[in-house]
């Protein structure tokens, strides 16, 4: 139980770090130098839409070489697909890189991307329910803005949302230009939120998401108390069953002391041990959720291996103190007298 619980939390945290490492690689497979938000949008909830119109202003822009928008529709379950204008999004990614199928070229095709194709086993020509009837018409390689994709003009139909864009993104002729067109951006567009890529995915982090922070820490509060738990009956059980032992040991002259060390070695041992077998099972935790559930990405968190083995000690030793002191303390002639 020790190991489950180390998996337990080097799961999580690999899951946290794994899924906006994706987010934070898809966008910078945009090929994007600075993207353009609506006002009260956050780089992980879209809120609003903007103007489309927008776009061609920011296209007039000095150093600015390209500019797309793209529509963001959630569709439940976690999932969304992205309107794009597949011409223009491909002169700023380099174009997307086909496994099967080709692109799109009317209302109601989709184009998802490997991982998501695999999870829900699709191929091409399979039709697709999500909330409006699509028919997948490419599977393509990972890492571009979304997992799946329509044309932006179609989806924006769909939900009547018309001439209005999710996001703006902007690649400039020169990366030694891009600090003067965010300048250039930020007044043009003063009610919007811009940010330059780094400064995107630098935000796409655990420590920036308070909620999912908390998230964390109580999940990992809870392993704490599940192995503290876990030693404290093993090792109240292990002293009731080693009553007589114990009692031989202290007529022999072993002190408090010893008895209470002897137990305080076994469960550190039994600590290792279980945080050694839980850092190899989180391999295998990654491992099943590459297959199974793909589009939700597990990273090694190598720098997490201490913590998890010292909260996972922590807690052995916590819940080895009562039964410890309790073998310490029991009498030699009682013990030596139990059955």
């Amino acid at each position: 139980m020790i190991g489950v619980q180390v998996t337990m939390i080097l799961t999580l945290v690999g899951l946290s770090n794994g899924m906006l490492g994706d987010i934070a690689q898809r966008s910078r497979g945009t090929g994007a130098d600075i993207v353009v938000y609506p006002s009260g949008s956050s780089v992980l909830a879209f809120s609003g839409n903007m103007d489309e119109r927008l776009v061609k202003r920011v296209r007039e822009v000095p150093h600015v070489a390209l500019a797309t928008g793209a529509f963001h529709q959630g569709v439940g379950n976690f999932e969304a697909i992205d309107g794009i204008n597949l011409a223009e999004f491909n002169a700023m990614s380099g174009g997307f890189q086909y496994l099967s199928g080709g692109p799109f070229t009317k209302g109601g095709e989709l184009i998802v991307d490997q991982y998501y194709a695999e999870q829900k086993h699709l191929k091409v020509g399979d039709p697709v329910n999500l909330g409006l009837p699509w028919r997948v018409v490419g599977i393509v390689e990972p890492g571009k803005l979304s997992r799946m994709f329509a044309g932006l003009s179609y989806l924006q139909e769909k939900y009547s949302a018309e001439g209005k864009v999710t996001t703006i993104y902007v690649k400039v002729d020169n990366p030694a230009n891009a600090e003067s067109v965010q300048d250039a951006l930020e007044k043009l567009l003063p009610d919007n939120k811009i940010y330059s890529l780094d400064q995107l995915t630098s935000l796409i982090t655990v420590d920036s998401i308070p909620i999912l922070k908390t998230f964390t820490k109580v999940v990992i509060g809870l392993g704490v108390l599940v192995g503290f738990l876990v030693v404290f009956l093993s090792m109240y059980t292990a002293v009731l069953e080693r009553t007589r032992e114990i009692g031989i040991l202290k007529a022999l002259g072993a002190s408090p002391g010893y008895i209470l060390g002897m137990l305080m070695r076994e469960t550190t041992l039994l600590a290792i041990v279980g945080a050694i077998s839980g850092i190899a099972m989180s391999y295998g935790a990654q491992w099943l959720m590459r297959v199974f559930v793909p589009t939700m990405p597990v990273e090694i968190v190598q720098d997490w291996w201490p913590r998890a083995a010292g909260l996972a000690l922590i807690a052995s030793l916590i819940g080895a103190i009562y039964p410890g002191l309790k073998a310490a303390r029991q009498d030699a002639i009682e013990a030596l007298s139990y059955d």
